[in-house]
């Protein structure tokens, strides 16, 4: 049994109870390695994720609301990244919106086509 060095928090013991751990079979050595993970908010550090992730090991660990908000402005930004890729995006010489606007989407067309056809040839 491992516990967690007073107020410090508990994820902190995350990875010494992973290695710790031993999972009896009926027949042969205890598994090292279990195939889930569940945890509360507490154990969902990137950290721990990541832990868990080099050891092919499944997590079931619900996400703080502010960690799920970031992942999405996180996404939003890349895209706006890829479409500024575009010059016409990035310097936005159309003066009218409507102008602008087809610029967005021709330039959002061919990051599709790109990546579909990226898709297709490492099939």
């Amino acid at each position: 049994m491992l516990s967690s060095p007073g107020q410090h928090g508990d994820s902190l013991m995350f990875e010494p109870l992973i290695a710790a751990l031993r999972l009896p079979r009926r027949v042969g050595r205890p598994r090292a390695r279990p195939e889930r993970v569940l945890g509360d908010k507490a154990y969902s550090s990137r950290a721990n994720r990541g832990h868990l992730r080099r050891r092919k090991i499944k997590a079931t660990i619900t996400q703080p609301k502010d960690q799920c908000e970031h992942r999405r402005r996180n996404t939003v930004e890349r895209c706006i990244n890829l479409l500024k890729q575009n010059r016409a995006v990035a310097t936005r010489y159309d003066k009218r919106a409507v102008i602008f606007d087809g610029t967005v989407l021709v330039a959002s067309i061919r990051i599709w086509l790109r990546d579909l056809i990226r898709s297709q040839n490492s099939a």
